[in-house]
């Protein structure tokens, strides 16, 4: 039995507004500023943490030193 042509077109309608939605959202999720913006605040948590960060501020201070050393001998 043939389909009513109103239904198959109203179906067609509702699968192009839900690919349109799914196409969106992806878009969203992949923005490329929406990564930067994440991965950015992942690393500040990151530097935040004591154990991270004290360790990080001697090796920086040792390489300096290191610098100055080498630069005035």
């Amino acid at each position: 039995m043939a389909r009513d042509p109103d239904t198959i077109e109203r179906e067609i309608v509702k699968a192009r507004e839900a690919l349109a939605s799914t196409l969106d959202q992806l878009g969203e999720k992949a923005s490329p500023k929406r990564l930067a913006d994440n991965a950015k605040t992942t690393l500040r948590t990151k530097f935040d943490d004591p154990k991270v960060k004290f360790p990080l501020i001697g090796v920086g201070v040792l390489v300096a030193a290191l610098l100055v050393r080498k630069l005035f001998r």
